[in-house]
């Protein structure tokens, strides 16, 4: 019931970090502004998540889980609230500063209480379920929010969003019981979980895994497929909510694979950029707009980017002592959203300078995302020389 608690409130978080995504449109319209509005919204909810990562990490073991969902749920809530009654740029981006705030107190949060209630054999099967389970929330937010803009307009909808963060504060409240962790000896070391090639291996795989389906789902996906792409809304939403299912079913398979070859999870890694890179490059020099058959194998191939991005947190894992864990998962996920930040921001810029929206603007803005996974590809090359040889000295199968 704890458990269930923690991931119903990761749901909820979840529906509120990819509401703008499919509200770009008529957020644009609503709150005056053009392609780099947007991604500032987008940029700077990122960028408050990344940047509270690793102190959530440090707090959640001095507090406990609960008393941070419970902040990082109300917190969201007064964020969606500040933003169904945002009419400009300044008090939307503070609505999404607070969304990104709260959000980045949850999902550490949910992963202490796997820690805390299961075994340790079970905790990786238990982490990978509850990002599937997460994902609940990316598919609430697709088609159920656009329906709802259309239906009943920008306020009503984003004060049902924030209604839906006070359940959670409630649930919360009532239900989940929680303990603090033993005392430790000293503080978690950042330094040293730094300083660790496997904490760094797992943040670049991270970052060159989830960037491009972060940024597709919170923000550019939905404007590339309706004005890019010409779809109509609803199509659009089917695809965005196609891309989450597909990564729920791919999760428990990436999942089993990692834990069963883990040897080979730098490779696992290394396919997924692959086909990433590859589905892109399809889409993109199709001449003309792409048919609906390639738009939908790349949303299947983008679906892998979110399971694969969680097994920079089995490196984490593996490479760190529990005493430091939380820095270094802090550290992994905070990696992956500032590169998922810089490709928001990339394409908005892009958009921007072109002074279009049509299909060749997109083009050459998505196009910014090869550099991140080369230097993504690279970086996990490099780092999975490190690792491997510390963890063969010590742990050979690793």
């Amino acid at each position: 019931m704890f458990w269930a608690t923690g991931v119903l409130a990761y749901v909820i978080a979840i529906f509120h970090r990819q509401s703008l995504g499919v509200s770009s449109i008529e957020a644009a319209a609503r709150l005056g502004i053009g392609a780099a509005g947007l991604s500032t919204l987008a940029m700077l909810q990122i960028l408050v998540y990344a940047a509270m990562q690793v102190p959530v990490g440090v707090l959640v073991d001095r507090i406990g889980s609960k008393r941070m969902l419970v902040a990082g749920a109300a917190v969201m809530a007064c964020g969606e609230l500040v933003f169904a009654l945002s009419e400009g740029l300044l008090p939307g981006v503070a609505g999404r500063a607070l969304i990104g705030c709260g959000d980045a107190m949850t999902f550490i949060s949910v992963i202490r209480l796997v820690n805390l209630h299961f075994p340790a054999h079970r905790n990786p099967v238990m982490v990978q379920l509850t990002g599937l389970i997460g994902q609940l929330g990316a598919i609430a937010s697709a088609v159920p929010l656009i329906h709802s803009l259309h239906t009943y307009g920008w306020t009503p909808t984003f004060m049902g969003a924030a209604g839906l963060g006070v359940l959670s504060v409630i649930l919360l409240l009532t239900v989940l019981r929680d303990a603090r962790p033993a005392r430790t000896d000293g503080p978690p070391s950042l330094k040293a979980a730094w300083a660790e090639p496997g904490t760094r291996l797992g943040m670049w795989t991270h970052a060159a895994t989830q960037c491009s389906a972060a940024a597709f789902l919170l923000l550019w996906g939905y404007p590339f497929l309706v004005q890019g792409q010409g779809l109509d809304p609803s199509t659009a939403g089917v695809l965005l909510s196609t891309l989450t299912l597909c990564g729920m079913a791919c999760g428990p398979l990436l999942g089993y694979l990692a834990g069963r070859f883990p040897f080979h999870r730098s490779r696992m890694v290394l396919i997924v950029i692959g086909t990433t890179t590859g589905a892109w490059t399809a889409v993109l020099a199709w001449p003309g707009r792409a048919p609906l058959w390639l738009l939908v194998l790349l949303v299947v191939v983008l679906a892998a980017n979110g399971p694969g991005s969680m097994i920079g947190f089995d490196y984490a894992r593996t490479f760190n002592p529990a005493a430091r864990i939380g820095a270094a998962t802090g550290i992994v996920n905070g990696g992956g959203f500032v590169a998922s930040v810089s490709v928001i921001a990339l394409v908005g810029i892009t958009l921007e300078l072109i002074g279009e929206t049509d299909l060749d603007a997109f083009r050459w803005a998505f196009a910014v995302q090869y550099p991140i996974w080369a230097l993504g590809a690279v970086q996990v090359l490099r780092y999975r020389g490190k690792a491997r040889r510390l963890l063969l000295s010590t742990q050979p199968g690793g």
